[in-house]
Formats: structure tokens, C-alpha cells, sequence
């Protein structure tokens, strides 16, 4: 390449320059002026870029005059120039990127420059490539950046500015923070957040008119992982919420997005700013439900949490100060390691270590189901205690999820009893899904959700028999109007979410730039008037995910600066958190429960012992060790013992536990899975 400084045109500037200081007075300086060789043959930038998608002239070598509008070489491999003389088609852009790859140019901004290159589409965006001659015709005033007003008039409104200064003239609200940290982008949205259509917060939402209101906001560089993360605040986060105003930049095309690469420093405002606490629900006693983000024990890749000790410490530190600021008196958990209950109690020794006293004790039910995963139940023995044992859902069609868990419990001060259900649907990822199981708006498995919904009523009216006042709780998978929540509000259940929480304050995930509320509390309808309030603490969903405590992709100094034992960013949900006023309650019947824990593995011809669990007074108790044996009475019935087993050979077996009452009227099942060696 070549870069020619024209005589003639340094020339001119200097004789403008000349005769401009013997005008006196002056009060208006000139306008820089710039001269072009004469005899080429320009090609004008809207016709490089045509009225379509893809430019007409794509692989054509042309000669191009503009002026810099932005030199973005040192992170995007280029820089911006934009036409001097623009034709009067809207529907065409004047602007262009021109690609230097590791040939950068001496350019600066307002110069004019003629430049021949080779016009090429790099995924999906026009530039000039191959750059032959750059000859600097001088300088010239920059022109006005053409004014965009969100929400956008149609899908490709973006194209007829690609490569264009621009400036928006909406205030602009961050609604995207995902990618914040990996390439320093802002997902922005104009009139407030984007919520997912199906949450409910507008009857005629959808996606395609979230799209028109989205506007992705650049740091001006491609480069993955940067050393200093653009646009926090002082708090070293960016929360989802906050506002930006006075936007102005070069409208950029690459990786399947239109980016705005801003030429002023962006200005945000503070509009969503954390808060140290839950707001108040009111009541006597307080139940919350929040997500520990694959709290394992198991480190590394036969897990799925935490790689390394740093990493678990990093993140028990952030979960502990995350329950203990909802100051609940019970919490249901989900994304706990299945692993009986060690992981379990290892976080409730952390709870209880940071408290400097027994704060928090666990429901015991050991290994539930077959997920990796399991929800749980935690209280403080001081405010409420177990009334019976929990109780699990065994229906087949939680066979892949988390199967509920439900407990009992009693207010020790106001006598109170109701019943919390723990509860985490099948996820909406598509994975082996089929047939009515296929996404058709509201994600994959929604018919699944639907049917978990209508086990979780059956098992509900069981619950009722103890106590009617039960509360379900945990990540439903769903958002606040789709068909599983429906069913459940179908089946008498009334949403907190919805009753207590205004629609813009209803969220608790983000995904795609998209808020919604996946994590519900719903009351029966005897317990809805002991409801004193709900509210969603946004600590999660509105924080960047380089504030979790996780190490890759950070720098050493990353790791250190942007790390903080506090509840922000502790998950990826948001905890939800219900106060209420129970009325005293008299003597409950104990509710029926009988569990099972036992090795994963048994030996053939050697003892195996299982250890099954009780209350209710059962008068019954049998099990069925799978073999082929049928059903043998357990002795004694007790609330908790060992009952052992000889297995004579190989194979994989289901254990099948059997309690019941009142004639075997009432009868409750346990199962355990193993195999024998």
C-alpha cells in the first residue's frame, strides 16, 4: 500500500490558512478544506452498499472517497470512512468499513481519504478488503450522524446506516449483560428492559418487537476476554436496569450483529442500583426459595460446580452471604448436588459457622431421585419445627427432573402449621425432545412441565390432608403465563408473583437479553390470606456473570478485583422470598412417610443394610428387595433402622419400601436403585 500526501492540496490548506488571518475580526474559522485527484474513477460508498443486505458490487476492485469517521484499527482491524458527497436515497448507506488487517494506516478522523480496494461481505457485513492505495485529500467537518429513534421501523432499518455515524435520541435501558465480560458488549433496549413474551408484562409482546427495540452497544474492539471491562460503575458491575443516554457512534456490522462503536464516551446512569437487603414481605415467619447454582461438593469434571478449591470456596462464600441477607426461617434450595447429604450439610455447617452458632438445620432425605441435582429444604430450629418426615414425589414423570420434596412444619411461636413443596421443572433446553415436546413459544418440554404441574396437585391434596395450607415453591422452568403455571393456578393455586409483585418488578432470570420470572412462590387457597408479601431480590438476574466466582477467562487481576464475598451475582436466579401470618393451628395429624437410603452398590453373597425412615406410626412396613422375592415385612417399625439383605446374583435391582396405616388405607413408597456385584 501507498499513502500519497498531495503538494497541491497542503498547498491550498496553507494559502486558506494565510488569508484567513488577515481577516479581522473572524468569529467563524473556515472550514477545513480538502482537494482529491482528478481523473480517478470514484465509485460513491451507497453504491458499494447498495439497497440490500449483501453489496452488488461484492469482488469488485473500486476506488472510494470519504472522510474517517472512526479509526478503530488497533481493535477491529480497520476504521470507518463515510461519503462526502451522499446521494438522497435513505434506503442506502454512506458509510463504510475498510478492513487494514495487520497492514494498520496512519489515518485520523476527518480526514478525507481516496482509497481502492476490493469490496468484500464478511459474515454478513460490507467492507472494503484488500486495500490497494490510501491517498489523504486533506481534511474536512464531519458529517451530522443521522438521528435513530428506537423502537426500530423494521428488522433491517440498521442496514441503510451500517458503517454510518449515528446518534440515538432514545434514552436507552441495559437489558443485556451476558457478553459484557467476553468481548465488552452491552445489549441495550429502549422503553425500560426486555421482558420474554410469555411473562405476562404485555398482552401483544414477542420477540420479533423486542428485536426492534434492541441495540447492541460496542466497546470498539473485537478482542475476547479484555484486560479492563468497559462501562462499570464505581461498584465494579454494570447492573441490568441502568440507563444510558446521548448515544453516538459508527454503526458496525460483525458476528450477526449490528454494534454501535461509540465515538463519545458513553454516559450510563445509575437508575438500578443494588440493595444490601430482600424488601420487607412482612409476617411472623419468612420463606424463601433461591437457587445455589450447582452447589457441589464433587469438584472438577466429575461434577458439575465449582472446577477447583478455589473456585468452591469462592462460591460456598457467595452463597452463604446470599441466605443468610434473605433472613428467612425457611429456604428452599435448588441445584444441590445429589449426593445424600453432603453437600447439603456442608453448606449448612458454612451457614452455621458464619452465624457462630446452630442457625439453620437441613430436611434429611438423602439421595432423591437420579438427576445430578435435587432440591432440599433448610429451617431454623429455633422458629419452625418438622411436623413428620419429608415427603417425596415419586410420580414416573419427574423420572427427568428433580422430583418435589415437600415438609411440614410448625410456627414453635404462634402454633401455625403449613406445608412447603420444594419444586424444580424440567428444564427448557431441547436436547432429546420430541413431538408436543418441541418448542413452539414457550420452550422445549413444555408439555413435560405441564404434566409436572398436574403431579405436583395430586401430590398437593395429599399435602392437604396434614395441614391445607401449603406453599410450592422453585424454578418451575416457566414463565409467569405459560400453560404449566396455568395448570397449577387451574388446580387452586393462586401465583404470589402476580398478586403481590407489580409487572415490572416480576423477574427473576435473564436469558437473550430477556427477563422473566422462572422462580414462583403459589399459595393454596386456604393459606393466600395468611400472605403478608412476596418480593423477588434482584441480586442475580440484573449482575454481569464475571462477577460469580468463577476463574476462567479472567486475568489474575480479574480474579482478585472483581471478586466479592457478597450475595451479587451468587447464582444466575434471582431468590424469592414470602412473609407470612399464620393462623394457630390445633394437633395435626403426623403426616405418613417412609423413606430409603442405602450403597449405590451391593456385593453378591455378603449382607447389604438399607436404612429406612418413618413417621406417621405406620402399622405396616414391607419391602421388595427386586430379586424376585416379593414383598417381606420389614421388623421393627420404627422411625429410623436398618434392614438387611442377602442378593445371590448379579444385576441392577429397584428396592421397593412400603408403609401404610389404618388398614393399609393410607399407604406412602420409598425406592432405591442399586446394583449388586
Amino acid at each position: 500500500m501507498t499513502m500519497k500526501f498531495l503538494q497541491g492540496g497542503a498547498l491550498l490548506l496553507g494559502l486558506t490558512a494565510l488569508l484567513a488571518g488577515c481577516n479581522t475580526p473572524n468569529p467563524t474559522p473556515p472550514s477545513p478544506t480538502y482537494e482529491c485527484p482528478v481523473g480517478a474513477e470514484i465509485t460513491p460508498i451507497s453504491s458499494i452498499q447498495g439497497n440490500g443486505a449483501a453489496s452488488p458490487l461484492v469482488n469488485k476492485v473500486v476506488t472510494l472517497r470519504g472522510v474517517v469517521t472512526q479509526d478503530a484499527q488497533a481493535g477491529l482491524s480497520g476504521f470507518f470512512v463515510q461519503d462526502v458527497t451522499p446521494d438522497s436515497d435513505p434506503q442506502t448507506s454512506e458509510g463504510l468499513f475498510v478492513y487494514t488487517a495487520t497492514k494498520p494506516e496512519t489515518v485520523t478522523v476527518g480526514q478525507v481519504l481516496e482509497i481502492s480496494g476490493t469490496v468484500k461481505e464478511f459474515s454478513g457485513g460490507t467492507q472494503l478488503d484488500t486495500v490497494t492505495t490510501v491517498t489523504s485529500c486533506g481534511e474536512t467537518t464531519l458529517p451530522t450522524p443521522t438521528k435513530l429513534t428506537y423502537p426500530l421501523d423494521a428488522p433491517d432499518a440498521l442496514e441503510r446506516v451500517e458503517g454510518m455515524l449515528v446518534t440515538v435520541t432514545n434514552t436507552m435501558t441495559v437489558t443485556n449483560t451476558f457478553t459484557l465480560g467476553r468481548y465488552g458488549e452491552l445489549g441495550l433496549s429502549s422503553n425500560g428492559r426486555l421482558f420474554n413474551p410469555t411473562n405476562g408484562n404485555e398482552e401483544s409482546g414477542s420477540v420479533a418487537k423486542n428485536a426492534l427495540r434492541t441495540l447492541v452497544l460496542d466497546d470498539g474492539s473485537s478482542k475476547q476476554n479484555p484486560a479492563t471491562i468497559p462501562y462499570l460503575n464505581a461498584e465494579k458491575t454494570r447492573r441490568a436496569g441502568d440507563t444510558v443516554s446521548g448515544l453516538e457512534g459508527v454503526m458496525h456490522f460483525a458476528n450477526g450483529n449490528y454494534k454501535l462503536e461509540p465515538t463519545k464516551a458513553p454516559v450510563f446512569a445509575n437508575t438500578n442500583p443494588r440493595t444490601a437487603a430482600p424488601k420487607p414481605v412482612g409476617g411472623t415467619l419468612k420463606v424463601a426459595g433461591a437457587n445455589v447454582l450447582n452447589y457441589f461438593t464433587t469438584l472438577g469434571d466429575a461434577g458439575r460446580g465449582a472446577d477447583s478449591q478455589i473456585e468452591f470456596d469462592r462460591q460456598k462464600a457467595k452463597i452463604v452471604a446470599e441466605l443468610r441477607a434473605l433472613d428467612a426461617d425457611v429456604i428452599t434450595l435448588m441445584e444441590i448436588e445429589n449426593n445424600d447429604e453432603t453437600a447439603l450439610d456442608d453448606l449448612v455447617a458454612a451457614l452455621n459457622s458464619a452465624a457462630g452458632k446452630i442457625e439453620y438445620a437441613s430436611v434429611k432425605t438423602g439421595k432423591v431421585g437420579t438427576d445430578a441435582i435435587r432440591v432440599a429444604i433448610i429451617y431454623r430450629p429455633g422458629k419452625v419445627e418438622p411436623v413428620g418426615n419429608a415427603r417425596i414425589d415419586t410420580n414416573p414423570v419427574f423420572d427427568m427432573a428433580r422430583r418435589p420434596v415437600a415438609q411440614t412444619f410448625r410456627d414453635i411461636a404462634g402454633r401455625g402449621v403449613f406445608t412447603v413443596v420444594a419444586n424444580h421443572f424440567k428444564s427448557k433446553g431441547c436436547g432429546d425432545a420430541t413431538g408436543t415436546n418441541l418448542d413452539t413459544g414457550q420452550g422445549c418440554w413444555n408439555a413435560l412441565r405441564v404434566d409436572q404441574a398436574k403431579a405436583v396437585l395430586a401430590f398437593a391434596d395429599k399435602l392437604k390432608v396434614t395441614d391445607p395450607d401449603v406453599l410450592l415453591m422453585g424454578d418451575l422452568n416457566s414463565y409467569g403465563e405459560e400453560d404449566p403455571i396455568k395448570a397449577l393456578e387451574t388446580g387452586g393455586f393462586v401465583s404470589l408473583n402476580k398478586a403481590f409483585i407489580p409487572k415490572e418488578d416480576r423477574y427473576s432470570y435473564q436469558f437473550d437479553g430477556q427477563f422473566g420470572y422462572l422462580d414462583h412462590a403459589l399459595a393454596s387457597a386456604a393459606l393466600k390470606g395468611q400472605v403478608t408479601g412476596i418480593t423477588e431480590w434482584h441480586i442475580n438476574a440484573d449482575e454481569p456473570i464475571f462477577l460469580d466466582y468463577n476463574v476462567e477467562f479472567k486475568t489474575p487481576a480479574q480474579i482478585t478485583d472483581l471478586y466479592a464475598p457478597t450475595p451479587y451475582r451468587s447464582s444466575d436466579h434471582d431468590p424469592v422470598v414470602v412473609g407470612l401470618n399464620l393462623n394457630p393451628d390445633g394437633a395435626v395429624t403426623i403426616p405418613l412417610t417412609v423413606g430409603v437410603t442405602g450403597p449405590a452398590t451391593a456385593t453378591v453373597n455378603q449382607t447389604y443394610t438399607i436404612n429406612v425412615t418413618t413417621s406417621g406410626s405406620p402399622t405396616t412396613l414391607v419391602a421388595d428387595w427386586g430379586d424376585g422375592g416379593g414383598f417381606e415385612r420389614l421388623i421393627p417399625i420404627a422411625p429410623s433402622g436398618p434392614h438387611i439383605h442377602t442378593y445371590k446374583r448379579a444385576g441392577s435391582f429397584v428396592i421397593t419400601v412400603k408403609a401404610g396405616r389404618n388398614g393399609d388405607q393410607e399407604v406412602e413408597t420409598a425406592t432405591l436403585a442399586i446394583t449388586a456385584k
